[in-house]
Formats: structure tokens, C-alpha cells, sequence
């Protein structure tokens, strides 16, 4: 399967910024800085500027029509953009899979958020075979930004051997950190694609399947990695946050899918032309009136998009959700 073809749910691309390489100790000494720079920051009232931060318009402004959780959530993110979030990628096993012909070595891939206590560690498995597509596809578009790269050789002999095993471990750990610490590279789909793309592939292909359990499963996962991605434009995991919807919702979870469409709706906020903006309304309108929640406020938002719509068709939902990730 191409792992290199765009998903179709982002409709921008910006993902974080930041990449770290230090020791433990040299993140906790880091840390108590970013920690004091903060706090003088917000002494002077100001904003600090950190690097790779993206423009104030991608991050709604509070306002009086706001609910209490939704402006605890603003100054959540707010409080986060002051403090530049990395990334630390960790390798700290492998695994050798037979499958009729074919062996190989999956990599098991730790992805850390620096910068503030991280509870939800990210953990994906990767081949060489991706990590080598990952570096072709790379240099077409970064051919002179990475020419002091180096990646692994593959060998015609040995490579499953224990010392090898162990010194691609090294080399793919170093290898992410590298790509990492390049803006072009960090910000590029087929960086993200690697990073999620396979099992965003998988929960959507359970989704289509009805197999909603899996799909859930998978997709909380998942999300956390691309929040991690994507701090600095959190449209772009609105499409992961309406898939939870839908799989809460046909599992006959309304409360855990009325949460989920709510953190979609919040981020939302600022992009009321976003295609998933009217379906959203829609299926929280229904999800609403069955919990015995304010659905008013919602069907206004809802005939006031349409308003400004011109008449072409809107998908459902369940109709968007089900062409992600199709090849």
C-alpha cells in the first residue's frame, strides 16, 4: 500500500515545531528555564516569541459566548503556546516478524512530548522498508536539506543479527531526531504520513468495516501522536475527532460522542467554512437533543452557516468520514 498519498482529511498543514536530542538531565535544566521565562512573560504581559509558533489566528480568541470548559481550554492552549513543545523519539526494542516468504524487523518507536509531563507516550512499529521509502520520498522534495543526511545501508547479509539490530535501533533513533530538527522536513505530510498514516489507514479501514470497537481503539491512539504533531494547528485532527464521534455514536456512547464532537467543534471555532463544519452541527444537533442538552444555540449556528453556503451538496458525517483514507 502507498503510505506516501496525502490523507484527504487535512485541509491545512502546519504541524509543531522543536526537536530535542538531550540527555534527561539536560531536559530538566531546559525545562526549569522554559519554566521561569514563562512565568517572566507573564509578569510583563507579553507573548513570548518561540520558535515556530504559528500565527494567533489559528487559536480561537475568548469570548462571552463561550462555555466555562471551552475558555478553560482556550487558556490551556494559550499557556502551552508560551512554552516551545519537542519532540524525543526513543527505539527501545525490536521484534522479528515471519510471514509466509518474507522476515523482517519491526521497530518499536517511543514518541515523547518534552516541555511538560507527558502521560500518554505515542508508540508506533515501523520496517526498514519504511523508514527507506521515507527517505526517498524525503529527498525529492529536500534533496539539499538533508545532503549531509545518512541513512542506514541495507546489507545483503547479517541484518538479523543481534549487533545489527542494535546499531539500526541507534541509527533510525538518531535518523527521526535529524528529520525532526529540520523545519521543511517536520512540516511535511510525508514526515506525518510515516508517523500515522498506517494506522489511520487501519482504524478507517475498521470503520468502514463496522468494526467500531477496533476502530475506537485505534484511533485514540493515534490521536494523541498527531496532537503532539499538530499543537500549533489543531484543525488538522478534526477529521480523527469525528471519527471517535461516529464510533462512540454507533456504539450507542452519546455522552463520550457529544464529548468528542465538542473538542472538534471548539477547534472549529475560527473555521466556519471547514467541510466538516455543517455535518459536525448536524450530528451534534441529534446528539444534543437526545442527551437532553441545549441544541438551540446549535441549530443557530447551523442555519446561519447554511446561509452563507451556496447550494451544493453537504455529506454526512458518517459520509466524510468513510472516504478517508481511501487509496
Amino acid at each position: 500500500m502507498d503510505r506516501d498519498q496525502p490523507p484527504t482529511a487535512e485541509d491545512q498543514w502546519e504541524p509543531i515545531s522543536g526537536i530535542t536530542t538531550c540527555s534527561a538531565a539536560a531536559q530538566s535544566d531546559e525545562e526549569q528555564n522554559e519554566t521561569k521565562a514563562e512565568i517572566s512573560s507573564q509578569a510583563n504581559n507579553e507573548n513570548p516569541e518561540t520558535t515556530d509558533v504559528s500565527d494567533a489566528s489559528d487559536c480561537p480568541s475568548p469570548n462571552s459566548s463561550m462555555t466555562t470548559k471551552q475558555l478553560q481550554d482556550y487558556w490551556r492552549n494559550e499557556k502551552r503556546r508560551c512554552r516551545q513543545v519537542k519532540l524525543l523519539f526513543e527505539i527501545p526494542s525490536t521484534r522479528i516478524v515471519e510471514h509466509h516468504l518474507s522476515k523482517y524487523v519491526l521497530y518499536k518507536i517511543i514518541i515523547i512530548q518534552t516541555g511538560s509531563f507527558d502521560g500518554n507516550r505515542s508508540v508506533i512499529e515501523r520496517r526498514y522498508s519504511d523508514f527507506e521509502k521515507l527517505h526517498k520520498n524525503l529527498l525529492k522534495d529536500f534533496n539539499e536539506e538533508m545532503e549531509d543526511v545518512i541513512f542506514p545501508k541495507k546489507t545483503l547479509t547479517g541484518n538479523f543479527t543481534e549487533e545489527m539490530i542494535n546499531e539500526r535501533k541507534l541509527a533510525f533513533r538518531d535518523y527521526l531526531g535529524l528529520l525532526y530538527s529540520m523545519k521543511c522536513v517536520r512540516r511535511s505530510k510525508k514526515f506525518f504520513d510515516f508517523l500515522t498514516k498506517p494506522e489511520m489507514e487501519e482504524a478507517y479501514g475498521c470503520l468502514r468495516g463496522g468494526q467500531y470497537t477496533k476502530a475506537l481503539e485505534i484511533l485514540v491512539q493515534v490521536i494523541a501522536l498527531q496532537e503532539k504533531l499538530t499543537k500549533q494547528n489543531p484543525v488538522l485532527i478534526v477529521p480523527t475527532l469525528c471519527a471517535i464521534l461516529l464510533c462512540h455514536k454507533d456504539l450507542e456512547n452519546p455522552a463520550s460522542a457529544y464529548e468528542y464532537g465538542e473538542k472538534a467543534l471548539l477547534r472549529l471555532q475560527m473555521h466556519c467554512g471547514h467541510r466538516y463544519y455543517i455535518p459536525l452541527l448536524e450530528t451534534m444537533i441529534t446528539l444534543a437533543y437526545e442527551l437532553g442538552k441545549d441544541f438551540l444555540s446549535l441549530q443557530e449556528k447551523l442555519e446561519a452557516s447554511k446561509a452563507k453556503k451556496s447550494q451544493i451538496k453537504v455529506f454526512t458525517l458518517k459520509e466524510l468520514a468513510v472516504r478517508e483514507y481511501i487509496q
